[in-house]
């Protein structure tokens, strides 16, 4: 019933995701080696959402309904939010003005302070969207108004049975994972985008593809995902092997965490390890 053998991955990852919560909470202490794998696994389910979202992993409808509630639990905020905030938003605009995810709202600059901002920053303004999307599903579709608002009823819930079993066990294994998993998303979103130029073809977003790139289902290659957004994950190096050529060399980062490390920790002491910004590169030669 996949759509694609590929996802049997996927599906491993969400079974180890599920034990590793179930082991963690039986241990007698925290095993702190777990406990890392377990805060890497809430990263990997923020990629999954992303992508079942976009394609929808199996053909049968009951089963993406389910594997939208798995999600739901997992990564900590109703699935069905990627809708109204990533696909008819972020992907129509591509962080333009009116994107209620652009990387530029406070300040043009790319340093820690707006890094770590952004999340926080990014998440209040999705909550319109959100709120317009079941107002219109109200009025539209009240079956999936349903199942979508009952996201929030199966998280809600999920939360309430397990600090009622162990508050601290559902602050250390759950809360803080689901923390990791939202951050992690909002944060990738920002470096894909920022300082890249919006209104370039192919310039539009920032490539990372190294090793964790292969771990986290070639969520890296955001400048085919954003040309092509319908494409499976598995499908997604074949494009962006088409259109590499075509994207500025500074924009295909081989490491993750060699642009952190020069961009957040070494720029402020060096200006040439600086991000440098298309955007209003592009605005000056405008003027």
């Amino acid at each position: 019933m996949l759509r694609y053998t590929a996802d049997r991955r996927v599906l491993a990852y969400m079974f180890v995701t599920t034990a590793v919560l179930i082991v963690q909470w039986n241990l007698p202490s925290i095993n702190w080696f777990l406990y890392v794998f377990s805060c890497f696994m809430a990263i990997s389910v923020a990629v999954i959402a992303h992508n079942h979202n976009h394609l929808p992993m199996w053909r049968n409808t009951t089963m993406n309904t389910l594997t939208d509630y798995w999600l739901t639990l997992f990564y900590g905020f109703p699935a069905f939010g990627w809708i109204p905030t990533h696909n008819k938003n972020h992907h129509a605009l591509n962080n333009r003005e009116g994107d209620y995810t652009i990387t530029y709202r406070v300040s043009e600059s790319n340093n820690i302070f707006t890094l770590l901002s952004y999340p926080t920053i990014s998440s209040y303004y999705q909550q319109k969207p959100i709120r317009d999307y079941l107002k219109m599903l109200w009025q539209t579709d009240r079956t999936k108004f349903y199942l979508s608002f009952f996201q929030y009823f199966a998280l809600a819930a999920f939360y309430g049975v397990l600090l009622y079993i162990d508050w601290q066990k559902t602050l250390l294994f759950v809360f803080v994972q689901h923390q990791v998993a939202l951050f992690s998303i909002l944060v990738f979103n920002y470096l894909q985008h920022v300082h890249a130029d919006e209104e370039s073809e192919f310039n539009h977003s920032r490539n990372f593809v190294g090793f964790l790139n292969k771990l986290l289902f070639n969520n890296g290659y955001h400048t085919a995902h954003h040309i092509k957004a319908g494409v499976h994950w598995s499908k997604v190096p074949e494009f962006h092997a088409q259109i590499a050529d075509k994207i500025d060399p500074s924009l295909n980062e081989k490491s993750f965490w060699g642009y952190i490390v020069r961009t957040y920790v070494l720029a402020p002491f060096s200006r040439r390890f600086a991000s440098h910004s298309m955007r209003l590169e592009r605005m000056k030669r405008a003027v």
